[in-house]
Protein backbone atom coordinates (compact mmCIF):
# COMPACT_ATOMS: atom_id res chain seq x y z
CA UNK A 1 0.00 0.00 0.00
CA UNK A 2 1.25 3.38 -0.81
CA UNK A 3 2.86 5.55 2.15
CA UNK A 4 1.27 8.42 0.58
CA UNK A 5 -1.02 10.39 -0.92
CA UNK A 6 -0.39 13.73 -3.08
CA UNK A 7 -3.96 14.27 -3.23
CA UNK A 8 -4.39 15.05 0.47
CA UNK A 9 -1.87 17.63 -0.06
CA UNK A 10 -4.97 20.11 -1.09
CA UNK A 11 -7.72 18.35 0.13
CA UNK A 12 -7.65 20.61 3.79
CA UNK A 13 -7.80 23.54 1.34
CA UNK A 14 -10.32 22.38 -0.53
CA UNK A 15 -12.30 21.48 2.32
CA UNK A 16 -11.87 24.61 3.89
CA UNK A 17 -12.43 26.75 0.22
CA UNK A 18 -16.15 24.58 0.31
CA UNK A 19 -17.27 26.45 3.71
CA UNK A 20 -15.33 29.71 3.55
CA UNK A 21 -17.50 32.59 2.11
CA UNK A 22 -14.96 35.63 2.05
CA UNK A 23 -14.43 36.03 -1.78
CA UNK A 24 -10.74 37.56 -0.84
CA UNK A 25 -10.13 34.41 1.94
CA UNK A 26 -11.64 32.08 -1.28
CA UNK A 27 -8.52 33.53 -3.60
CA UNK A 28 -6.24 33.45 -1.34
CA UNK A 29 -7.15 29.75 -1.20
CA UNK A 30 -7.74 29.01 -4.67
CA UNK A 31 -4.46 29.84 -5.60
CA UNK A 32 -2.28 27.95 -2.66
CA UNK A 33 -4.64 25.26 -4.32
CA UNK A 34 -3.60 25.56 -7.80
CA UNK A 35 0.08 26.16 -6.88
CA UNK A 36 -0.01 22.77 -5.10
CA UNK A 37 -1.60 20.78 -7.72
CA UNK A 38 1.00 22.14 -10.45
CA UNK A 39 3.52 21.20 -8.31
CA UNK A 40 2.33 17.66 -8.45
CA UNK A 41 1.31 17.28 -11.67
CA UNK A 42 3.95 18.24 -12.31
CA UNK A 43 3.36 21.38 -14.52
CA UNK A 44 6.31 23.88 -14.48
CA UNK A 45 4.46 26.60 -16.51
CA UNK A 46 1.33 26.41 -14.22
CA UNK A 47 3.52 26.16 -11.07
CA UNK A 48 5.05 30.51 -12.16
CA UNK A 49 1.74 30.97 -14.09
CA UNK A 50 0.70 31.08 -9.95
CA UNK A 51 3.48 33.29 -8.85
CA UNK A 52 4.02 36.79 -8.97
CA UNK A 53 6.43 38.41 -11.68
CA UNK A 54 9.10 38.96 -9.40
CA UNK A 55 8.67 35.44 -6.30
CA UNK A 56 11.13 35.81 -3.53
CA UNK A 57 11.43 32.18 -1.44
CA UNK A 58 12.61 32.37 2.00
CA UNK A 59 13.85 29.00 3.47
CA UNK A 60 15.52 29.41 6.39
CA UNK A 61 18.52 26.62 7.12
CA UNK A 62 20.71 27.02 10.04
CA UNK A 63 19.70 31.06 9.85
CA UNK A 64 20.34 31.42 6.99
CA UNK A 65 17.57 32.40 3.61
CA UNK A 66 19.11 29.64 0.95
CA UNK A 67 15.67 30.66 -1.12
CA UNK A 68 16.22 31.26 -4.95
CA UNK A 69 14.59 35.14 -5.29
CA UNK A 70 13.54 36.42 -8.87
CA UNK A 71 11.46 35.11 -11.27
CA UNK A 72 14.61 32.99 -13.58
CA UNK A 73 16.11 31.69 -10.20
CA UNK A 74 12.56 30.38 -9.18
CA UNK A 75 11.98 28.96 -12.76
CA UNK A 76 15.21 27.14 -12.22
CA UNK A 77 14.66 26.18 -8.72
CA UNK A 78 11.20 24.43 -9.92
CA UNK A 79 13.16 23.24 -12.90
CA UNK A 80 15.39 21.33 -10.86
CA UNK A 81 12.38 20.25 -8.59
CA UNK A 82 11.37 18.05 -11.34
CA UNK A 83 13.86 16.58 -12.98
CA UNK A 84 14.75 15.26 -9.50
CA UNK A 85 11.43 13.44 -9.53
CA UNK A 86 10.88 14.83 -5.94
CA UNK A 87 7.48 16.38 -6.60
CA UNK A 88 5.38 12.85 -4.81
CA UNK A 89 4.62 14.54 -1.58
CA UNK A 90 1.76 14.43 0.76
CA UNK A 91 2.01 17.47 2.86
CA UNK A 92 -0.15 16.02 5.75
CA UNK A 93 -1.37 19.41 7.66
CA UNK A 94 -1.96 19.76 11.34
CA UNK A 95 -2.69 23.46 10.89
CA UNK A 96 -4.12 25.72 7.81
CA UNK A 97 -4.36 29.48 8.68
CA UNK A 98 -6.31 32.23 6.23
CA UNK A 99 -6.50 35.40 6.06
CA UNK A 100 -6.44 38.30 3.45
CA UNK A 101 -2.95 38.18 2.46
CA UNK A 102 -1.38 34.84 3.69
CA UNK A 103 -1.88 31.38 4.10
CA UNK A 104 -0.52 29.67 7.01
CA UNK A 105 0.27 25.66 6.44
CA UNK A 106 1.76 23.77 8.99
CA UNK A 107 2.40 19.72 9.47
CA UNK A 108 4.59 16.74 8.16
CA UNK A 109 6.17 17.30 4.52
CA UNK A 110 6.39 13.49 3.16
CA UNK A 111 8.12 13.06 0.59
CA UNK A 112 9.68 10.07 -1.80
CA UNK A 113 13.18 10.76 -2.94
CA UNK A 114 14.84 8.48 -5.26
CA UNK A 115 17.71 7.23 -3.58
CA UNK A 116 20.46 8.97 -5.89
CA UNK A 117 18.96 12.67 -5.28
CA UNK A 118 18.64 12.10 -1.79
CA UNK A 119 22.52 10.99 -1.37
CA UNK A 120 23.43 14.11 -3.96
CA UNK A 121 21.41 16.68 -1.67
CA UNK A 122 23.03 15.19 1.64
CA UNK A 123 20.46 12.96 3.40
CA UNK A 124 21.68 10.07 4.41
CA UNK A 125 20.97 6.51 2.45
CA UNK A 126 22.36 3.42 2.22
CA UNK A 127 21.21 2.60 -1.61
CA UNK A 128 21.34 4.67 -4.24
CA UNK A 129 19.09 2.57 -6.24
CA UNK A 130 16.53 2.51 -4.06
CA UNK A 131 13.60 5.11 -3.81
CA UNK A 132 13.32 7.16 0.42
CA UNK A 133 10.33 8.38 2.84
CA UNK A 134 11.70 11.33 3.87
CA UNK A 135 9.63 13.16 6.54
CA UNK A 136 9.89 16.90 7.91
CA UNK A 137 7.89 19.09 9.88
CA UNK A 138 7.31 21.97 7.87
CA UNK A 139 5.88 25.46 8.70
CA UNK A 140 5.14 27.25 5.05
CA UNK A 141 4.26 30.78 4.79
CA UNK A 142 2.06 31.55 1.70
CA UNK A 143 1.99 35.35 1.57
CA UNK A 144 -0.72 36.62 -1.61
CA UNK A 145 -0.54 40.23 -3.04
CA UNK A 146 -3.06 41.95 -4.33
CA UNK A 147 -3.57 40.21 -6.96
CA UNK A 148 -4.17 36.87 -6.14
CA UNK A 149 -0.63 35.82 -6.69
CA UNK A 150 1.69 34.04 -4.67
CA UNK A 151 4.72 36.11 -3.62
CA UNK A 152 6.75 33.49 -2.89
CA UNK A 153 6.88 30.88 0.24
CA UNK A 154 8.68 31.14 3.84
CA UNK A 155 9.45 27.77 4.65
CA UNK A 156 10.83 26.48 8.11
CA UNK A 157 11.38 23.15 8.82
CA UNK A 158 12.89 20.72 11.24
CA UNK A 159 14.68 18.93 8.77
CA UNK A 160 14.25 14.78 8.66
CA UNK A 161 12.69 13.32 11.77
CA UNK A 162 12.16 10.15 9.49
CA UNK A 163 14.00 8.56 6.49
CA UNK A 164 13.54 4.80 5.57
CA UNK A 165 13.84 2.84 2.44
CA UNK A 166 10.52 2.35 0.35
CA UNK A 167 9.31 -1.11 -0.82
CA UNK A 168 7.92 -1.12 -4.80
CA UNK A 169 4.33 -1.46 -3.14
CA UNK A 170 4.69 1.07 -0.80
CA UNK A 171 5.50 3.46 -4.23
CA UNK A 172 2.16 5.59 -5.04
CA UNK A 173 1.43 5.46 -8.44
CA UNK A 174 2.26 8.42 -9.41
CA UNK A 175 6.03 7.91 -8.31
CA UNK A 176 6.23 4.66 -10.00
CA UNK A 177 5.54 6.22 -13.78
CA UNK A 178 7.03 9.02 -12.77
CA UNK A 179 10.35 7.13 -11.98
CA UNK A 180 10.02 3.57 -12.61
CA UNK A 181 7.49 3.88 -15.75
CA UNK A 182 6.94 0.19 -17.29
CA UNK A 183 7.67 -1.60 -13.89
Amino acid sequence: MAVIDPNNTWAPLEQRLAVTTNERHRTVLGIVIEHMKAEAAPDLDGLMRTLVPEPAYHFWNAGKDVGPKGRDVVHTYYSDFVASRSNVLEYQLDRLVVDDHCVVTEGFLKQIYPGAYAAQIGIPVDDPAADYLVVFRQLLLWPIDPEGRIEGEDSYHSGPVEIRKLTFDELPREYVELVHPGA
